[in-house]
C-alpha cells in the first residue's frame, strides 16, 4: 500500500528523523491560518498524491511571499497529476502539505529497500540526491553504497561509519546521518515496508541534516498489524477499476494492453498473458479472482474488465479446482444480464463440473467463443480484438 508524503514524514518523526514543520491542508480557507501559525514568508507548497513526478509535473511550488503561499495554494488543490505512474486516469490532489522554505548546501539520497536478488533488505545511501536512484544506478553506480540489514532492523557501528565515510560526513553531521539511517531500518522493519526513502535529504548551512522528502510502501499483506498505517489508505488516490477489485477482495492490475483477462491463480494469470503476448496481443489487465470466488465475485471482475474503454476483447481461463465451473458460467450470465457484452469474449474452463458450466453459456446465447485449450483459446482473442 502507498501512502502520502504527509503520512511517511508522521512516521518517521516517531523514529527520531528530523523532518522540517509542515501542516496539511484539504480546504482553501485553512491556508492564511497555517501561514500564520508557522509564521511562513516563504515555503514549499506540494500537492500530496500517490505519485513521483509531482515536480514535473507542477504539483511542487517553491512560493518566495505570503501572497504566493495563497495564490499557489489555491491552484494546486485539486490539481490533477497524469504522468506514468498515475496512468491516462491520473490521480486528484485532494490535500496539499505546506512547509517553511528549507536553505541547504547539499542533496543525498536515503533509502530502505528490498534486494530480491538476495532475499533480503538493505541500506542504499548516495551522496546523489534529490535526483531519482535509478538515474544514478544507471548513470554512475559506484556512487551508490548498499549495506544489508539484519532481521531485527539494526545496523551495526561499523556498517554506519562505512556509510557516513562514503557520504563525505564528518563530525555532528556524520553522527546525526547515522543516527537517520538507524532509525531509517528500524522504521522499515518494524512497519513492514517494502519501500521507505529519503530524498533528498539535505545538509542545511548550518550542517543540520532535514528528510525534505519521503515515501514509504507497505507490504498489503501486514495490514493487519499494521492498524495505524491501514488508516492511512486513501481510495482517492487509486484508479477507479482497482478500487473497485479492492472492494470486493479480487488481484487486479490494470495493464497498457487490450485483451482483458480473468482467471483463477496467480501462476494462470501470468502463463495466460504469456500466450496472449505470444500470439501478437497485449493484455489489458491482470484479475486474478481466487481459487474459491463466488457468484457475484465473478460478475464483479467481469463488469471491472467490461468498464474498461481500452478492452477489445477478453478472454477467461479457469481451472475449475476449488471453484466450481458452473459459478463462473453464472457469474458471467449475471454480469451480462447487468452490463451488455460488447467486446469479443472466449472461455477456456476445465475441471469441476465444466460440461455443465459450458452447458450454461451455450444455453444463455450469449455471443461466447467457447474452447477447451488455452492455445487455442489466446490466438482465438487475439485474432477477434484485431478485428473489433
Amino acid at each position: 500500500m502507498n501512502t502520502h508524503e504527509y503520512q511517511a514524514k508522521s512516521i518517521l518523526q516517531k523514529y527520531g528523523i528530523p523532518i522540517p514543520d509542515f501542516r496539511v491542508v484539504s480546504d482553501f480557507a485553512e491556508v492564511e491560518k497555517v501561514i500564520e501559525e508557522l509564521g511562513l514568508d516563504q515555503a514549499v507548497v506540494k500537492v500530496q498524491v500517490h505519485a513521483g513526478g509531482r515536480g514535473k509535473a507542477g504539483g511542487v511550488k517553491l512560493s518566495k511571499s505570503r501572497e504566493e503561499i495563497i495564490h499557489d495554494s489555491q491552484q494546486l488543490l485539486g490539481m490533477k497529476i497524469v504522468n506514468v505512474q498515475t496512468g491516462k486516469e491520473g490521480v486528484v490532489a485532494h490535500k496539499i502539505m505546506i512547509s517553511p522554505l528549507t536553505d541547504y548546501r547539499k542533496e543525498f539520497y536515503m533509502g530502505v529497500v528490498i534486494d530480491r536478488h538476495n532475499a533480503r533488505a538493505v541500506l542504499m545511501v548516495s551522496p546523489e540526491g534529490g535526483v531519482e536512484i535509478e538515474e544514478v544506478a544507471a548513470k554512475t553506480p559506484e556512487r551508490i553504497l548498499k549495506i544489508p540489514i539484519r532481521l531485527n532492523g539494526k545496523l551495526r557501528q561499523y556498517q554506519l561509519i562505512e556509510m557516513a565515510k562514503f557520504m563525505g560526513w564528518k563530525g555532528d553531521t556524520a553522527k546525526q546521518g547515522m543516527k537517520i539511517a538507524a532509525g531509517l531500518a528500524k522504521a522499515f522493519v518494524e512497519k513492514d515496508a517494502s519501500l521507505l526513502e529519503i530524498n533528498p535529504l539535505v545538509e542545511t548551512m548550518e550542517g543540520d541534516l532535514l528528510a525534505l522528502d519521503a515515501k514509504l510502501t507497505v507490504d498489503d499483506n501486514a495490514l493487519y498489524r499494521q492498524k495505524e498505517i491501514a488508516e492511512f489508505y486513501d481510495v482517492t488516490q487509486i484508479p477507479s477499476n482497482e478500487a473497485k477489485a479492492k472492494e470486493n477482495d479480487l488481484a487486479y492490475i490494470a495493464l497498457d494492453g487490450e485483451i482483458g483477462c480473468m482467471v483463477n491463480g496467480a501462476g494462470l494469470a501470468m502463463a495466460t498473458m504469456d500466450m496472449i503476448y505470444h500470439h501478437g496481443g497485449n493484455p489489458a489487465n491482470f484479475l486474478d479472482v481466487g481459487g474459491g470466488a463466488s457468484q457475484q465475485k465473478v460478475a464483479e471482475g467481469f463488469k471491472i474488465l467490461l468498464s474498461d474503454p481500452n478492452v477489445k476483447g477478453i478472454l477467461v481461463n479457469i481451472f475449475g479446482g476449488i471453484m466450481n465451473c458452473v459459478t463462473l458460467a453464472a457469474g458471467i450470465i449475471t454480469a451480462a444480464s447487468e452490463q451488455e457484452i460488447l467486446v469479443p469474449l472466449v472461455v477456456r474452463m476445465e475441471g469441476t463440473n465444466v460440461e455443465q458450466g459450458r452447458q450454461i453459456l451455450t444455453d444463455s446465447e450469449l455471443n461466447i467463443i467457447i474452447v477447451d485449450n488455452l492455445t487455442d483459446a489466446a490466438e482465438k482473442i487475439v485474432a477477434a480484438a484485431k478485428s473489433a
